[in-house]
């Protein structure tokens, strides 16, 4: 069990270091407004196992959020975000509940749940955090076309991105 605690908090910690190290770095813009962003730390707390404890997700995702915001200079935009993507988690994992039900000792990865079980998860998911993070970050539906336009851009490279590195890594825990 304290082998699976380690390996998730190590993992974590290292798409914390990918997002704030590589994907900071990386946009596209089309002339003065940048659409499409890179967020895979939302990964960190969606392949967490299925029956993680609420209260559990909720201190990494705010964990997690504190740490991406000091390094991007936001004020509590990706916590709040991480939070309630921590938060919709299970809610998540109710609504695509297979009819078996889940193992306890399930973990979301493409071998357990099958593929497109696990593309459903991560969209449902990554499209409820991009779309919540930037009503956050304009704070106003004013600018309901640019938060709706960024969702869309941010989301398809996202999980791109999220999609290839569960295939090229493959976790087991």
């Amino acid at each position: 069990m304290n082998n699976i605690i380690i390996k998730n908090i190590l993992r974590s910690l290292l798409i914390v270091m990918v997002q704030i190290m590589i994907f900071k770095q990386i946009s596209f813009s089309l002339s003065d407004l940048a659409y499409a962003h890179f967020l895979i730390y939302p990964m960190a707390i969606l392949i967490l196992p299925i029956k993680t404890p609420r209260g559990i997700l909720l201190m990494a995702g705010f964990t997690i959020g504190l740490i991406i915001d000091v390094f991007y200079d936001s004020l509590g935009v990706h916590a709040a975000a991480l939070v309630f993507t921590s938060y919709i988690r299970n809610l998540i994992l109710a609504f695509l509940e297979p009819y078996e039900g889940y193992n306890t000792d399930d973990i979301p990865t493409f071998k357990k749940m099958g593929s497109g079980w696990m593309i459903s998860y991560l969209s449902i998911a990554l499209f409820i955090h991009c779309f919540l993070y930037f009503s956050i970050e304009s704070f106003s539906y004013v600018y309901f076309f640019e938060i709706f336009l960024n969702t869309i851009a941010t989301f398809f490279v996202s999980i791109l991105v999220m999609l290839i590195s569960l295939l090229i890594f493959r976790p087991k825990y």
